[in-house]
This record gives C-alpha cells, structure tokens and sequence, in this order.
C-alpha cells in the first residue's frame, strides 16, 4: 500500500489522475495491518479501477489495526472488506477481490449473469 498518500487526520487516500464531472466512484478498503491478503486486496482494486472506471475513482484504505473504531460506521465484520460509498446504494464486498468479474458486479460496471 505503499501508493497510498498517508493522511495523519484519517485514512489513506488515492485518487486517480482525471477527476471529472462524471459519475465519481467513493471506495472505502478496510483493511487490518499489512497482510498479505490486505496488500492483495488493495493490488486488485487498485488494477481493477485502472482498467474499469477511467479514472473516475477514490480510494480510501482504513487500517483497522490503527483505527479499530472507524469499522463500527459501515459495519464492517471482516476484512478486507470493500464498501463503494459513492455512487449510491451503499455496496460492500468482502475478500482479496481476486475475482474481477465479481467485483465488477459488486460495484454495478457489469450486470449479473443469469446462471445457465
């Protein structure tokens, strides 16, 4: 998490280059300490907004070892647990997010597919 820009006053955030007027996506990746499945999580979402939102992203990384307190405000049970904050409704996806096609679901860019 090493791209992260260390915030003393809260989470870390990232923001991509080319904010515009477009629909902007909020995700928020609770995270405890730097594990290898934290640093996994944070490797795909990164990669995954890169390919898939053009830009029109932020991400917020919390770090429950440092912050346990800020998982009570999205009820967070598990880690790593993505929440997209923007746009609404409120979505959450728990896991490394190594599943891209899930994800994209998750944070409605793909619709589900209907099993077969």
């Amino acid at each position: 998490m090493k791209d992260a820009i260390q915030n003393c006053d809260g989470p870390d955030v990232i923001e991509s280059d080319a904010l515009s007027d477009q629909e902007i996506y909020i995700l928020r990746l609770y995270v405890a300490g730097q594990t290898r499945k934290s640093l996994a999580a944070f490797a795909n979402l990164k990669k995954i907004c890169e390919e898939h939102l053009g830009g029109r992203y932020r991400i917020e990384i919390i770090d429950l070892v440092e912050n346990p307190q800020l998982a009570k405000g999205d009820q967070i049970l598990a880690v790593p647990t993505l929440v997209r904050k923007l746009p609404p409704p409120i979505k959450k996806i728990i896991g490394d997010l190594s599943n891209t096609e899930r994800v994209l679901v998750g944070l409605d860019l793909l619709p589900e597919r209907c099993p077969q």
